[in-house]
């Protein structure tokens, strides 16, 4: 071996401490995003970031547990996408809709975290409770959105949780349709996606606690 010759793997001089675990996130979104979720594997990931096969193995036991850890960074970037979309906004109607624009956004820009994270892959979701607390600030700001508007109308009906499931499965259906089905907001009546998820989520808006 040359002298002075580094045996370090390509990339590893740029992750320091806690900087690899994310870096091995990342490269495993992209691979998600690229070639689907069954394109992922810990070697796969390891050549994305450009580190040793083994390095995943500092930072995840097994595949499961990379696949929940970018599931969690999902569920917290469609929190942050409908958190961006509802502030400021100050109509208890108009803060669903704009939840509802947030959680449909994301999923159509990030379709293979979206599968990934509403998916059967994560075989045990309750063995990872990062996942699953990101899982609920996404479900909590629907159910508070929810109660609002109820109190905002005087809802004569009192099932906050049928409610909140009514508005979250109405999202997320529609994002759903969007993705997997070949559906475009030209051919579900609409100019435009923001126009399109307003038009829908009125509808539940319009009559919610009403029955």
């Amino acid at each position: 071996m040359a002298k002075g010759k580094s045996t370090k793997p390509a990339g590893s001089d740029r992750y320091h401490h806690g900087d690899l675990r994310s870096a091995l996130i990342e490269a495993a979104t992209s691979i998600v995003e690229k070639d689907g979720v069954m394109a992922l594997s810990l070697r796969g990931v390891a050549r994305e970031a450009g580190v040793s096969q083994t390095a995943p193995y500092h930072h995840f036991a097994d595949k499961q547990a990379l696949l929940a850890a970018v599931a969690e960074t999902g569920f917290r970037d469609l929190s942050d996408r409908m958190l961006a979309k509802s502030t400021g906004v100050a109509d208890s109607g108009d803060v669903m809709i704009a939840l509802g624009q947030g959680y449909v956004d994301f999923a159509v820009g990030n379709p293979g975290r979206f599968r990934l994270m509403f998916g059967p892959l994560i075989g045990d979701k309750l063995s990872h409770p990062d996942l699953l607390d990101g899982a609920a600030k996404s479900f909590d700001m629907i159910r508070a959105a929810v109660i609002a508007r109820r109190k905002s109308i005087g809802a004569v009906t009192s099932n906050d949780e049928a409610d909140t499931m009514a508005a979250w499965s109405l999202v997320h259906g529609l994002a759903t349709l969007l993705i997997e089905s070949g559906f475009s907001t030209e051919t579900m009546g609409a100019s435009t996606q923001m126009e399109l998820v307003g038009q829908v989520t009125g509808a539940l808006v319009n009559g919610l606690g009403r029955g």
